[in-house]
């Protein structure tokens, strides 16, 4: 069965938690290293098995990847042997496909297949193999990889079809050495795409617009080495932040950056929450009374999709119909059927999650279905009455670090079962 999440519900979160480093950001960076043959330090790298994947990968292609204390890594991939990373571990994540930007620029070729990771709809590849070839390449289909070859990339006016994270990324990681000028139009705009762009301007990159839908890459010859330190998880901060009010209690959610939630925390004082920016992260204070919401979850700046989920398991305790229409993935609804096991009043309107409230959760078995369909389930369970087991935990462990000592310091009775 695997381990398992035993939570006994019904008690405030109250007290002080320090949000761990950025899931995607770190691994953003640690593709990033492969643009050069000079050592990356990454610091606060959260230890999660997505990292734990992303590390395998670099290393199956030839890079060293040390840890030189907690949260700190150094990559060297000054003896990549390989532009084909194994088919087994890309299928674990889907950042594992930015390695294909890396390496095509610097090496001329690259090749793999299609990235796995959490089933939350289609998130097709089009956008980063048009972005390629817009810059030169040759891609075609190889048995179950795709491959990208040129000589040397040039730059190119690309236009996404919609702002991708991934896609974003992978075209400007692709653009950081090919010759001449890149333009991205439709360019994704969230703090995690700004900072890689940083990383990569240390690195001797030249790119331009970050945090814009207008990114410009004027291609360099080779790039240097540098010291990047991962900003703080913001998914991570807004699970906390609507746990804390979902059990009505009291926190403060250190290193969080109330700048990058803004439309989550809108929505939770809309609700009737508590919250408030203070030095070094975020206070949140829950009330009795919450009202229901109408939200949606769309590209950054606006709500995130991945904190649709336990937005979701907090609305349950607000008085009224909340509705939240998904924007983005066409599968985000999984965690539904489980919430719904613990007596929500959830359903689906083709991709709107229509939530009533308040209703009155209770423990039960229940599983991850992704990563953040398990915070929903794990929102819910600390606020349910009685005891809930959460199975399929490997979810969680992709993408929160220690999430039951964090939350046992916040009072929550939160055991890790096998």
């Amino acid at each position: 069965m695997g381990e398992r999440l035993v939570i006994e519900g019904g008690r405030p979160l109250r007290g002080q938690v320090r949000v761990s480093g950025n899931k995607n950001a770190a691994d953003y960076a640690m593709a990033a290293a492969l643009l050069t043959a000079d050592d990356c330090i990454l610091e606060n790298v959260p230890e999660i098995e997505d990292v734990n994947y992303m590390s395998a990968i670099l290393k199956e292609l030839g890079a060293e990847v040390e840890t030189l204390g907690p949260s700190r890594l150094r990559i060297n991939a000054g003896k990549v042997h390989t532009f084909e990373p194994p088919s087994d571990l890309v299928v674990n994540m889907r950042a594992s496909f930015l390695v294909m930007g890396s390496l095509l620029t610097r090496f001329g070729r690259a090749a793999c297949c299609p990235p796995g990771g959490d089933v939350i709809g289609l998130r097709p590849l089009d956008v980063h193999l048009s972005g390629f070839r817009a810059l030169g390449a040759e891609v075609y289909r190889r048995g179950d990889q795709f491959v990208a070859e040129a000589e040397r990339l040039r730059g190119a006016r690309v236009v996404l079809d919609y702002p991708s994270v991934m896609g974003t990324l992978n075209v400007i990681l692709a653009a950081t050495l090919a010759k001449g000028v890149t333009t991205i139009i439709n360019a994704a705009s969230e703090p995690e795409v700004v900072s890689l762009i940083e990383m990569l301007n240390r690195m001797g990159a030249r790119v331009q617009g970050a945090g814009g839908n207008i990114i410009e890459i004027e291609g360099v010859r080779e790039l240097r080495g540098t010291t990047q330190r991962i900003l703080p998880d913001r998914l991570e901060a807004g699970t906390f932040a609507l746990a804390v009010a979902a059990t009505r209690g009291e926190a403060e959610i250190l290193d969080a950056m109330p700048e990058h939630l803004d439309a989550l925390i809108w929505k939770m004082r809309e609700a009737g929450v508590r919250i408030r920016p203070v030095e070094g992260g975020l206070a949140v204070m829950g009330t009795d009374k919450y009202s229901s919401v109408a939200a949606q979850a769309v590209p950054y700046p606006g709500l995130a999709t991945d904190l649709h989920p336990p937005l979701a398991a907090f609305l349950t305790q607000a008085k009224g119909v909340s509705v939240i229409h998904e924007r983005v993935y066409d599968n985000r609804m999984l965690y539904i059927s489980e919430l719904r096991k613990m007596g929500a009043d959830v359903v689906t309107a083709g991709q709107t999650a229509i939530v009533s409230g308040p209703t009155h959760l209770y423990g039960t078995p229940v599983r991850c279905m992704d990563v953040r369909a398990g915070a929903a389930l794990v929102v819910a369970a600390l606020v349910a009455e009685g005891t809930t087991e959460i199975s399929d935990i490997y979810h969680l462990d992709r993408g929160y670090e220690a999430l039951d000592e964090k939350l046992r310091s916040l009072g929550g009775a939160v055991e890790r079962a096998a």
